[in-house]
């Protein structure tokens, strides 16, 4: 492999290490990485803790903050713990609002395993939270190999703080990530940590022919290969995915409209939500669940989406049969 592991992992006791490989079986018997099970190892060196030394859970009426250097030991213990759960974690709020987290490293594992990486490819990764998926994507391919963006001064700072902490040194950049990195380009993949509405046509330029590109779009992750500049297509991954948005590019998608006379089993459906959002504009909610029964309530896997030229749009099975759709803006 063309990474590396840190000279020392520098954690205060045996507590960090014990959690990790728990983690680390938890993932695995999810079958996350079964597709690329080389993860596994990089899930097992780096340490998570390291990137989130503060983090808020949801507790009634708010929030609480767990700190790595509480002085009460009970304390940090459950810091400690809790950055080993299979959850994302909040890491960064105003005024309530979700700024940025750390995603849930199952779905993360998924994520890296999509975007199939061999050694020697570059990768540009769009979203620096804290920098931790950078690290997973350093030790497997090399810190010369990675580039991470954020728009948030803040967010770069901190996750080269954290990768340095922990033995990475990819390079981290402050900008618009919808741009793209131009003068790193061009990438073999690029993945996206955060949630878009539309596929920013500067990765396009920016990507090598037969690259991939891995983005939250919706309520899924599709997984395109490029062709050229103006062309990509793919299908979604089977799993659900809710990212905070991209500050800096295109909005993701608010909550569909009015669901009146759509039945309540629909509504719930979470199936039934992402066709909304990709038909949002092109059909009604009461045509899309038609559709929907119609087609048997199709699975994330069935969808797809196609760039070509100046058009953009989504498909159920097949982007040349008869259920198309542009992409909302």
């Amino acid at each position: 492999m063309g990474g590396h592991a840190p000279d020392r992992e520098p954690e205060p006791d045996g507590l960090a290490a014990s959690a990790r490989a728990a983690l680390v079986r938890r993932i695995d018997a999810s079958g996350a990485w079964a597709a690329d099970p080389v993860w596994r190892e990089a899930f097992a060196a780096v340490p998570r803790h390291l990137f989130v030394p503060y983090y808020y859970v949801g507790v009634a009426g708010g929030y609480e903050r767990r700190w790595g250097e509480s002085p009460d030991p009970r304390a940090r213990e459950r810091w400690v713990r809790g950055a080993y759960e299979d959850t994302p974690l909040a890491t960064r709020l105003r005024d309530g609002e979700l700024l940025s987290s750390s995603s849930q490293p199952s779905l993360m594992a998924d994520m890296l395993a999509a975007l199939c990486v061999t050694d020697g490819d570059t990768v540009l990764e769009i979203g620096a939270g804290t920098g931790y998926n950078a690290a997973l994507l350093a030790h497997r391919l090399g810190d010369d190999k990675v580039t991470t963006i954020d728009l948030d001064p803040e967010i770069t700072e901190s996750a080269r703080r954290h990768l340095a902490a922990a033995g990475y040194q990819p390079v981290v950049v402050t900008g618009d990530g919808a741009r793209g990195v131009p003068e790193r380009a061009p990438f073999d993949r690029i993945i996206a940590t955060c949630a878009l509405s539309t596929v920013p046509r500067a990765w396009l330029a920016q990507s090598r022919p037969g690259g991939r590109i891995l983005m939250p779009l919706g309520t899924g992750l599709i997984v395109l290969t490029v062709s050229d500049a103006g062309h990509a297509e793919g299908r979604f991954l089977h799993t659900p995915a809710y990212f905070v948005p991209l500050r800096g590019g295109s909005r993701p998608w608010g909550e569909p409209a009015q669901l009146g006379g759509v039945p309540r089993r629909a509504r719930e459906d979470d199936l039934f939500r992402f066709l909304l959002t990709l038909t949002r504009g092109s059909l009604d909610p009461q045509e899309a669940h038609a559709l929907w029964e119609q087609e048997g309530m199709p699975r994330r896997e069935r969808y797809g989406v196609t760039i070509s030229g100046d058009g953009e749009w989504a498909w159920l099975d097949d982007p040349e049969g008869p259920y198309a759709w542009p992409l909302p803006s």
